[in-house]
């Protein structure tokens, strides 16, 4: 078996389990089906251009970028805990090269992503399907941003977790760079009507294009 795979396979095995995956559903089912109805009587749809999203549907859609960066902290624990028990060491004394380990936790990354974005665009597709159209390439689309949204968090959750030492200085950092994306962004809320410096901050979030 080829080193990476090999890696990949370690990555997925350590990192993801029923618990895990169950959450991934359960949290943003809460915030589609219970947040995305309450909160309609104050934000009943959402323009986009001549079109126009019901909030649920606006969230929905909001939620697959949220869970992809939420899932790409994966990476960052891994590579934290692989530094902070002397695994990566081990791995190393292997055969196994750095571009290996680099790579493995690019794939890892990628996959998780990927699944994340699927099990939420097939819980929220009754909401996608009433206001938003579908063609031949929305799948494409899907993957493509999903594999790019996910190797972007998650390389910035690998330089948090690489850089730090102490599990109290990662647990900090991490938390609030990845809540100031989530909260920052046109996940949860569209940016109109926001004051224009924080309308821009939203715009300059790579999670607002996710």
């Amino acid at each position: 078996m080829h080193p990476i795979i090999r890696l990949v396979n370690r990555n997925i095995t350590i990192s993801i389990n029923p618990g895990f995956l169950i959450w991934q559903v359960i949290f943003p089912l809460i915030w589609i089906f219970v947040a995305g109805f309450a909160y309609t009587a104050l934000i009943d749809e959402v323009s986009f251009g001549a079109k126009s999203l019901s909030y649920p549907a606006f969230l929905a859609s909001g939620m697959i970028g949220f869970n992809i960066m939420n899932s790409t902290l994966v990476s960052g624990i891994i590579i934290w805990n692989d530094r902070r028990h002397g695994m990566f060491e081990q791995i190393m004394s292997g055969p196994f090269t750095r571009s290996d380990y680099i790579l493995s936790n690019i794939i890892t990354i990628a996959i998780v992503g990927l699944v994340s974005a699927t099990l939420i665009a097939a819980v929220g597709y009754p909401l996608f399907f009433q206001s938003a159209e579908f063609s031949l390439i929305t799948i494409p689309l899907i993957v493509f941003s999903s594999i790019v949204g996910a190797i972007l968090f998650g390389s910035i959750a690998s330089i948090i977790s690489a850089r730090l030492r102490s599990s109290e200085g990662f647990n900090v950092i991490i938390n609030t760079v990845f809540i100031f994306f989530a909260f920052v962004s046109t996940a949860f809320y569209p940016a109109a009507g926001a004051p224009q410096p924080l309308a821009t901050i939203f715009y300059l979030n790579p999670l607002t294009y996710l």
